[in-house]
Formats: C-alpha cells, sequence, structure tokens
C-alpha cells in the first residue's frame, strides 16, 4: 500500500475533475495546505459583521417594526413592512452566494484536503442559526472562526470559536448569568451550562472524557461574562462573571474574573491529553474508516500532544499513516460531498451557480439535500451530522440521491458528457466493468451519468 492519486482525490478531497489534476505525492497535498488559500481569495466570503444585512441591521428593523405597530402610523407600518421584504430578499441572496461560493470552492480547487479540512471542523464546532435574521451568518462564522486555524493551532480555533457571536447564540451563552453576580441577583437569571458542556463533552475531552458534573458547573462560571453585540461582536461583561475562584478538571483559576482566565482554561483544555486523543479518533473516523485502527489513533494523538496542538503535523502524521493509502474506501459520502464531488466530475463551471434561478437552486441542489438528509447548515444537534454509514445509506436518502443523480442533474448541468469517458472521469482506477457497462448500455448521456452517479463505488470515499 501507498500513495495514489485517485485514491488521494477521493478520500482526502471531493473526488476527481478533468478540469483539475489529482494529487500526484503528499508532499504536494502538504505544500498545497501549507501555502496560501487561493480558493478563499477567488470565491470571497463576507465575515459576519460585513454579511449583509447585518445582525444589527435587523435588530434595529424589528425595533422599528414594533414603534410603528405601537404608533398606529399606517403609513410608518407600510414602510417597515417593504424593508422587511428586502432585508429578507438580502438575507436569502447571501444564504445563496455563501452556498455558492463554499461549493464553488470545492469544485474548482487543486486543494482538496484543505476543503475537506473545513467542513470536518466546521462540523466538530457546529453552529445552527436559531432565528431567521441569522440564517446567513452560519458560512460566515465558519470563514471567520474555523477556516483560518485549520493548518495552524487547536487552541487558536478553539479561542475563536468560543468567542464567535453563533457560538454564543447557539448555546444559550448569552442567557448565562452568574448568579451571584449583581446582574444575577437583580433579575434571577443563573447559569445556563450549553457552552460548558459541549466545550467539555463535544469539543474538548469527548464523551466519556474525565470530567464531572462539577466540572461543567464550574467551568460554565468560568464562562460568565462572554457576550456579544450585534453592531460590533465579541465582547466580555465582568457584571455577567460570577464571582470567585473555579476549579475545572482539577485546575484552579484565578479569582478575578476577567476574559484572560477564560482563555487559559481554553488554553488547558486544548492541550489536554484527552482532548488529543478525541480528536484524533474524529479525525481517523472522518477520513479513513468507522473502526480505524488503534495505532492511527496513537499517531495522531502523539503527533497532536508532541507540537502543543498544531495542526499541520496532525494531517501529517495521517497522510503517513500505511491505512491512510488502503484502497478499499469505507466511508460513504455524506449528501453534500455526494453533490459536491458530482459536479467537481461533471468538470462544472462553478460560476454557473451564481447564474441559477432561484427554482433551479432550489430544485437542483438545497431541497435535494434536504430530502438526501443533509439540510445546509441545519444538523439536528450540536454533536453536527453523524460519520456512521447506516445514517445515511437509508432508503429515502439514497432514493434522493439517484433520483437527483438520474433527474434533477440534466437541469443545472445540461451539457452532460459521453457515459463511457465519464466512468474513466468520475471514477479513474476504480471504475468495475459493471458501471462500465451498465453506463455504456444507457440510451442518454442524462441517464448513463446517472447511473455512475447512483453507483455504490461513487457513493464511498
Amino acid at each position: 500500500m501507498g500513495f495514489e492519486p485517485t485514491l488521494a482525490a477521493i478520500r482526502f478531497g471531493y473526488g476527481l475533475s478533468p478540469r483539475v489534476m489529482a494529487p500526484q505525492s503528499v508532499s504536494e497535498m502538504m505544500g498545497l495546505l501549507r501555502g496560501p488559500d487561493r480558493m478563499a481569495g477567488r470565491f470571497p466570503i463576507p465575515g459576519p459583521m460585513e454579511a449583509q444585512p447585518t445582525e444589527a441591521a435587523w435588530r434595529d428593523q424589528q425595533r422599528a417594526r414594533r414603534e410603528a405597530q405601537e404608533s398606529g402610523d399606517q403609513a410608518r407600518i407600510d414602510a417597515i413592512e417593504a424593508l422587511t421584504k428586502d432585508m429578507q430578499a438580502q438575507t436569502a441572496q447571501t444564504y445563496r452566494s455563501n452556498f455558492a461560493a463554499t461549493l464553488g470552492r470545492i469544485i474548482e480547487t487543486p486543494d482538496g484536503f484543505r476543503e475537506r479540512l473545513v467542513r470536518f471542523w466546521a462540523d466538530h464546532f457546529t453552529v445552527r442559526s436559531r432565528a431567521n435574521l441569522t440564517n446567513h451568518l452560519v458560512t460566515p462564522y465558519v470563514e471567520a472562526a474555523i477556516r483560518p486555524h485549520v493548518t495552524g493551532s487547536f487552541r487558536d480555533m478553539l479561542r475563536a470559536v468560543v468567542t464567535a457571536p453563533m457560538m454564543l447564540q447557539y448555546l444559550d451563552q448569552l442567557r448565562s448569568v452568574g448568579p451571584n453576580t449583581a446582574n444575577g441577583l437583580r433579575t434571577g437569571k443563573g447559569l445556563n451550562e450549553n457552552l460548558a458542556r459541549e466545550m467539555l463533552e463535544l469539543h474538548t475531552l469527548g464523551v466519556g472524557g474525565p470530567y464531572t458534573q462539577d466540572d461543567v458547573r464550574q467551568l460554565a462560571e468560568l464562562l460568565t461574562g462572554l457576550n456579544y453585540r450585534p453592531d460590533s461582536g465579541f465582547v466580555y461583561l465582568p457584571n455577567n462573571a460570577e464571582p470567585g475562584a473555579e476549579t475545572v478538571l482539577g485546575v484552579t483559576y484565578d479569582d478575578a474574573a476577567s476574559v484572560e482566565v477564560i482563555f487559559a482554561a481554553v488554553e488547558d483544555l486544548a492541550r489536554h491529553p484527552q482532548t488529543a486523543r478525541h480528536l484524533a479518533t474524529k479525525l481517523a473516523v472522518h477520513f479513513l474508516s468507522d473502526t480505524p485502527p488503534a495505532d492511527l489513533i496513537d499517531a495522531l494523538a502523539a503527533a497532536f500532544t508532541g507540537d502543543d496542538g498544531a495542526l499541520l503535523p496532525v494531517y501529517d502524521a495521517l497522510l503517513a499513516h500505511p491505512s491512510a493509502w488502503d484502497p478499499k474506501l469505507q466511508k460513504v459520502k455524506q449528501p453534500f460531498g455526494f453533490v459536491a464531488s458530482a459536479l467537481r466530475a461533471l468538470g462544472y463551471d462553478a460560476a454557473r451557480i451564481a447564474g441559477m434561478t432561484d427554482k433551479d437552486f432550489r430544485n437542483g441542489l438545497t431541497v435535494p439535500l434536504r430530502v438526501m438528509g443533509q439540510d445546509w447548515e441545519k444538523p439536528n444537534g450540536p454533536d453536527g451530522w453523524p460519520e456512521e454509514a447506516d445514517a445515511w445509506v437509508t432508503p429515502q436518502g439514497m432514493a434522493g440521491r439517484i433520483h437527483w443523480a438520474l433527474n434533477s442533474l440534466g437541469d443545472i448541468v445540461p451539457d452532460l458528457p459521453e457515459p463511457r469517458a465519464f466512468v474513466r472521469q468520475a471514477l479513474g482506477a476504480y471504475a468495475t466493468d459493471t458501471v462500465r457497462d451498465a453506463a455504456t448500455e444507457a440510451g442518454t448521456p442524462a441517464l448513463g451519468v446517472g447511473i455512475v452517479l447512483s453507483s455504490a463505488v461513487f457513493q464511498r470515499r
């Protein structure tokens, strides 16, 4: 077993493309990863404070709407309603543009490993909008808090996530007030443990990690004060911070409440040996198998610990391990990965996505993903999308994939290739005689391409 270009493109990227050569070596893959993020420049995505309409603008609109309704001024009410419709349309357009840019990067990149890592970490640190006014801010959160740190350190990524407005909102940190603060005593508000629990259970130590409910509560007390303002972003509110020292995992933190004390706890969690093992396991499961080899997990955890949470050495260790090049494809593509890899295999011009009508965009992309079981940016919970094959190989999910490949794809990719050539284009060395014969015997390009994309081998990575 050893490096193989087709396997590298499928397992560590989003598959083969007739427009982009598959990686030719591990050093090339890591060289691209260590180099500049070229796709972010080609397909820009605004940050949380730049995405339009801003959350602050939505808050102002809601305030103006309430005031207009209270005043009974019909002309003013009508003007606010017109503004609301314009902002709703702008929100939908930004949401669509974010999706198109994300997909465009994947379709056209020679650096598929980076794009896969961005999606992996975005899922690890899952957020979901809790209100229509922030539906378009999930991708900007990924752009600001995740993507810049994918080739940096886990410590910096965790710190960026913990202070990201979307995470603070999603896990109800805005409701968490130290019960013994003046604000807590005055309002009767208390702790919300959601962020603290998910930091321990999902983001760092993992389910079954060496923490107790007392650790959760102590960390929740420590995190009080984390907040944000729609017009300015992250803020620390000392008046909300529970007074006194907190002890988490046996470490007692300064009783002088401050954001620096919180960051010290974040760094300790990022450096914890169990965090290294948890992340090593998740990476191995995501890229290789639902039951990865124990020595691979050991190697990844050692790389993580040995370089103080730097992520590039962990990726080096992943690609250097013999199991990384086991030719058997053991993972099932999630729906988004399936659609992205299909468009990439077809050599789809990403610029076309921006030119789609709203109807074609919905019917060709977002609605099919929902039918397949992966509604874009709407996971069921903070643990993100499942990795297990059984979660995706379901009657409804597979029917959705086949229907999209056979019936919907032609509406967004009118110039489909000759099926026999497409077998080589999409599967390379993984093309089987069965798939090749079925595609050749198809009566139309649409049917032949649909058969290739619906095949069991194309569904795997």
